[in-house]
């Protein structure tokens, strides 16, 4: 049973942050071409009167039902299309009036759900007003377009969302509810308090450790969203494993993250694209280090957010650290750290010294990073280098640059959009502790860029289940084992891999970027989208149920 509408809302649609982005805009094609112009994503107005880059207005889509929602239900909105592959049908809503309101729906929501809001902090209301919003947008749309006997399904991701399901499960019974958590709340934290969460994580009790880590609240609307919705679902086995623990509820559905390869170019498009990445990072390097590194440097890389733990950037440093006394390394090996920090400003230094001819012979101050911190001496890179003494000195065979930035294309040093940069990689390493997909070594992988990762990913799971086996380098795809405490083993084998890469033929280079390439179509959306059809059905059938018995 496939719905006749789909309402989907996140944070995160028309609005840039992390992974979720990814995840919906990928996806939107696929949708769209099964549901033209009958799905529809909610996301936050937080551009108000300012353009947003990635929203293309359209005051006659459906004027009249935005005039009717501004002048009856004081709802503020703004529709276009989301400027994506597949162009579908977007609606930004201004949630701040809702704030007036704050207390009543929070005592509502108690009364009826046991959401607990009293702990709440920081974006929590932020993000539950914003919830409210898009709930009530569709609580609109529905009443004043639709009718009984259409299928309509409301879809809603992390805890920033949840409140609105529990909100149309009220208000609106008859349109299915759906649920998706990216991570739990309460494993994240875990994880980021640096506690071992895997070995422990049948001991763990959820609500216990969401007091002791001051998340009670946003756990509360996730846990209970969780059990009241017409369909759980998540978005990998292992964080499924954390919601039976955490959340005392299975997901209904695993939703794997897929995505389209449509932005990956091909052919002369790919070549040009890579020479000329590969052209700009080498120039960056020389020009801070003082070097005279040309095309054969090994290009060793990592990106995301900055979890310093979590992504694993503790151990690629440590791996990178062991590497600079490893008599196998063949290669010249130049390490960037493409992690987003606190930034300040692109370095002055290094822009004049890019815009000169001249080959520098002597490294600038600081030859590790591009652009100053605005805590420069209490960054954890920065820190971590410091303490073993790892300066990019001129003997060492392994340099590693800080790039602090979000890679838009105009950062004032690379100036290359993330996929500019990642494209002249020849090597990628994302050894996460706690990830629940990882689109980021999916990514690499699409670009032809072999890569390291481990099997606490979801993305690292998934590829030993597509192997039958722990993913090789040879795979295009090395699987390393992590637990909560092999830190120092995962370091090692990280080292010893990019060694034994660094002594690669280019026909056996060649060999693998095709492997990669070839393994990262088995993750492209339509063959992960079944899935998503089979959570409609199930929220579709359940509310049908539900509906049953409210009326017996």
């Amino acid at each position: 049973m496939l719905p006749d509408y789909v309402f989907e809302t996140s944070w995160e649609v028309c609005n840039k942050v992390g992974g979720i982005y990814t995840v919906l805009s990928t996806r939107a094609k696929t949708l769209q071409d099964t549901f033209k112009n009958r799905i529809f994503f909610i996301g936050p107005d937080i551009w108000f009167d300012k353009e947003e880059p990635s929203f293309l207005e359209d005051q006659q889509l459906y004027a009249d039902w935005r005039m009717h929602a501004l002048s009856n239900e004081g709802l503020k909105v703004r529709i276009g299309r989301w400027n994506i592959p597949g162009t579908p049908i977007a609606i930004l809503v201004d949630f701040r009036n809702l704030y007036t309101f704050k207390n009543e729906m929070y005592t509502q929501m108690w009364n009826d759900f046991q959401v607990d809001s009293l702990h709440a902090y920081g974006d929590y209301d932020e993000s539950c007003m914003f919830a409210l919003a898009a709930a009530k947008v569709v609580e609109s749309f529905y009443h004043f377009h639709l009718n009984p006997d259409m299928r309509v399904v409301f879809h809603v991701n992390e805890w920033m969302t949840a409140m609105g399901a529990l909100y149309i499960q009220k208000h609106v019974p008859e349109i299915a509810t759906i649920f998706t958590t990216h991570a739990t709340t309460v494993g994240r934290s875990i994880a980021s308090n640096n506690k071992p969460l895997y070995d422990y994580l049948f001991a763990y009790h959820g609500d216990q450790m969401s007091c002791e880590l001051n998340v009670q609240s946003k756990h509360s609307v996730e846990k209970q969203t969780a059990h009241f919705v017409d369909c759980f679902t998540t978005v990998s086995e292992i964080t499924d494993n954390e919601c039976k623990e955490l959340l005392d509820k299975p997901a209904d559905v695993v939703l794997m993250n897929g995505f389209e390869d449509d932005f990956v170019p091909t052919g002369k498009t790919f070549q040009s694209k890579r020479k000329h990445a590969r052209k700009t990072i080498v120039h960056i390097a020389n020009q801070l280090l003082g070097t005279q590194y040309d095309d054969n440097v090994l290009i060793f890389g990592t990106s995301g957010r900055y979890e310093f733990r979590n992504k694993g950037i503790d151990v690629f440093l440590e791996a990178l650290n062991r590497l600079t006394r490893d008599g196998n390394l063949k290669k010249d090996v130049l390490a960037f750290i493409n992690v987003p920090g606190w930034v300040g400003e692109p370095r002055e230094d290094l822009q004049k010294r890019l815009a000169s001819k001249e080959n520098y012979t002597t490294p600038l101050e600081c030859p590790y990073i591009t652009h100053w911190l605005h805590n420069m001496s209490h960054d954890q890179v920065l820190d971590m280098m410091k303490n073993y003494g790892m300066s990019n000195a001129p003997e060492s065979k392994v340099k590693i640059i800080f790039v602090p930035c979000y890679l838009d294309g105009n950062d004032g040093i690379m100036n290359l959009s993330y996929y500019d940069v990642i494209i002249g990689n020849d090597l990628s390493a994302y050894p996460s502790y706690y990830e629940p997909w990882g689109y980021t070594p999916l990514e690499s992988i699409a670009f032809h860029v072999p890569t390291i990762t481990t099997d606490l990913s979801g993305f690292g799971r998934w590829v030993n289940s597509e192997l039958g086996r722990p993913g090789e380098m040879t795979d295009g795809v090395k699987v390393i084992h992590r637990s909560d405490y092999n830190y120092s083993e995962v370091a090692d084998i990280i080292k010893d891999t990019v060694a034994a890469f660094s002594a690669y033929s280019n026909r056996e280079v060649l060999s693998v970027r095709r492997r990669a390439s070839a393994l990262s179509k088995k993750a492209l959306w339509k063959h992960f989208i079944t899935y998503y059809y089979i959570a409609y059905d199930k929220a579709l059938r359940k509310a049908n149920q539900r509906l049953l018995n409210e009326k017996f």
